[in-house]
């Protein structure tokens, strides 16, 4: 890191001066040093960096053909459209640092083409890409994702460690794909649940406010969140494996589906700024600071979320909650990340001021061993004693107190949810036995709030709907299956959405979203509801739906396959819902000392 620092600190001088290092006299015509220039400068700059003047020297060569080489490739790109990449590579085992590599290419050529250059080259057999947090799609071409000459890219590694070593590049490749579209089929699953289901068979899932309320949210915005938080508690999972690369992958699925959601959503949780948090560690972990010109944005980001959810002072935070000290690591993390960043950027007074916020909340948050003993031989847990001891500033009596509220209060909450849940089962039930599907008695009790008689009401219209429209095959708007057609959805399923809701467009486009753009033969039918209590039939994957009924009724919704799947991605969510706020510290408390040490060694050649 202190090579980053000192960088920084001379680049900025030079900026003041305008010295222009690759131009006469710091480089001659041979594109040499100039020796004598070169070291008055490192002479004269080595007191302002605090630094010695041969560590100085050392930098300001190193500056200086970059500088060379940079107008060398400026000049390259010009004349014939070859750009030069600068390649981060995973670090080398042996001697644990990152390598810095650079690679010459047209940019229209696709990002696949760069793998598999690299993956020659150094001898990776899977690696993904990253540009400004962001993963290049292998079948696009560079410039259409925004890589210019002299762009930075990390390249990941796709691999698990030891154990996958003899794995051929075509199983890691098809093994890493995999895991990410069976996280996403998992929670898409779960993101269709109504919540109508057995609890005990079909697992779901639930937003909820920071007192564990459930929040009401748009059905695919909803979707959307629950698909990035389940990303998000993936990479967590990976991230406490120490398998940094494949964690990086999910975050930045992750951060992918939360661009799905509203700004005003995002303001209303935290998940989205413990993400950014999130990915800039896994950065850190990975060594690849030096690329990281979206980590003080991230940052930012999760700082104005925080403001939003918590309040500037926390008090939204303590009136929600009635303590703010659990919440704390989170911004214990956040300054330590600034204080890096402003450290690679050459600014140490920055850095030393978010470091010394760092210690302040470090020495009230590290757990005391001997008071953590005390309450675990009460019974309490671990993370029960940490988070208690935290919440309550130290005091093991207040602690003791705290989290038996907080079991009470969680238990609590779980009846409610429980009786919730019992409430609706029987909803759905009383509608199934006049003859409705289950689902579509779920679906009318979810619109009509809960009120089962208004669900009826809605039932029997739509029923009466549907048989008037087919006996006399009303014709539809053209202009309404335009807009529909629009969107994506094919000709027939639009007219028979339109026909089922009597020609209201917004209502059709909810039915076919619902639905993910297929009507089951049921709807496509112009029978009654059927009169079997079952949950309907119907999929909600085209590639698992068919016309035939016969077919049809061999796929359920909640197949053993989906439950499975379900299941095994939920292996990676916590059943603590303050998971995320369980941090031991070692690993923030070995950047503190890397951090000290790196400052003090500075301020000590500083005159």
């Amino acid at each position: 890191m202190a090579e980053e620092n000192i960088e920084a600190k001379l680049k900025h001088l030079l900026k003041q001066e305008k010295i222009q290092l690759w131009s006469p006299p710091y480089t001659t015509d041979q594109d040499r040093p100039g020796l004598t220039p070169m070291q008055d400068l490192a002479e004269r700059y080595a007191p302002a960096v605090g630094f010695s003047p041969s560590e100085v020297a050392s930098a300001l060569e190193l500056i200086r053909g970059q500088a060379v080489k940079r107008g060398q490739g400026n000049k390259t790109f010009k004349e014939t459209c070859v750009a030069t990449l600068e390649l981060l590579l995973p670090r080398d085992g042996n001697k644990g640092t990152k390598t810095k590599n650079y690679l010459k290419t047209k940019l229209d050529v696709p990002v696949q083409e760069i793998m598999n250059r690299i993956g020659e080259e150094y001898g990776l057999k899977y690696v993904k890409l990253i540009l400004n947090g962001k993963t290049l799609s292998a079948d696009q071409r560079l410039d259409q994702q925004g890589v210019r000459n002299n762009s930075k890219m990390m390249v990941l590694r796709v691999s698990e460690e030891d154990r996958r070593r003899q794995i051929t590049e075509e199983e890691q490749k098809k093994n890493q794909k995999e895991s990410i579209e069976r996280t996403q089929k998992g929670f898409q699953i779960l993101s269709e649940r109504d919540g109508s289901e057995d609890p005990d068979t079909t697992p779901f899932l639930e937003i909820a406010d920071q007192k564990g309320n459930p929040l009401k949210i748009p059905h695919e915005e909803k979707k959307a969140l629950i698909l990035a938080m389940g990303f998000h508690e993936k990479g967590r999972s990976l991230l406490k494996r120490k398998q940094h690369d494949n964690a990086l992958c999910h975050l930045l699925q992750a951060d992918e589906q939360f661009g799905r959601c509203g700004s005003a959503l995002l303001t209303m949780v935290d998940n989205y700024a413990v993400l950014q948090l999130d990915i800039v560690w896994c950065y850190r972990a990975l060594e690849a600071l030096s690329c990281l010109d979206d980590g003080k944005m991230r940052l930012q980001k999760a700082e104005d979320c925080f403001m939003h959810c918590y309040g500037e002072q926390q008090q939204r935070l303590l009136m929600i909650k009635g303590s703010c000290g659990r919440e704390e690591v989170l911004f214990l993390r956040l300054y330590l990340l600034q204080s890096l960043l402003s450290y690679l950027e050459g600014n140490d007074g920055q850095a030393t001021l978010q470091l010394q916020k760092v210690e302040a909340l470090y020495s009230r948050l590290c757990p005391d061993a001997d008071k953590m003993t005390q309450l675990t031989a009460l019974g309490f847990s671990e993370r029960e004693a940490r988070l208690g001891l935290r919440a309550c500033q130290g005091d093991v009596q207040e602690a003791a107190m705290h989290i038996t509220n907080r079991r009470q209060e969680r238990e609590a909450l779980k009846d409610r949810e429980r009786a919730s849940r019992d409430r609706r089962l029987e909803s759905v039930a009383a509608l199934a036995e006049l003859g409705y599907a289950r689902r579509d008695a779920a679906r009318a009790l979810h619109q009509a709030e809960g009120d089962v008689n208004k669900a009826y009401a809605i039932l029997v219209d739509a029923q009466t709907a549907s048989v008037t429209n087919n006996n006399t095959e009303t014709a539809v708007s053209p202009e309404l299956v335009q807009q529909l057609l629009y969107l994506g959805f094919e000709r027939e399923v639009s007219e028979t959405a339109l026909r089922l809701t009597g020609g209201d467009i917004q209502s059709a486009t909810q039915l076919l979203l619902d639905n993910q753009g297929f009507l089951s033969p049921d709807l496509l039918s112009s029978s009654p509801p059927s009169s079997s209590s079952e949950p309907s039939t119907s999929s909600d994957d085209p590639s698992t739906s068919s016309d035939d009924p016969s077919t049809s009724s061999n796929k359920p919704r909640t197949s053993n396959e989906d439950r499975e799947l379900v299941m095994e991605v939920l292996e990676d969510v916590s059943r603590h819902e303050e998971d995320y706020l369980d941090l031991t510290l070692e690993e923030e408390q070995e950047l503190i000392v890397a951090m000290k040490r790196y400052l003090s060694r500075g301020s000590a050649h500083t005159v």
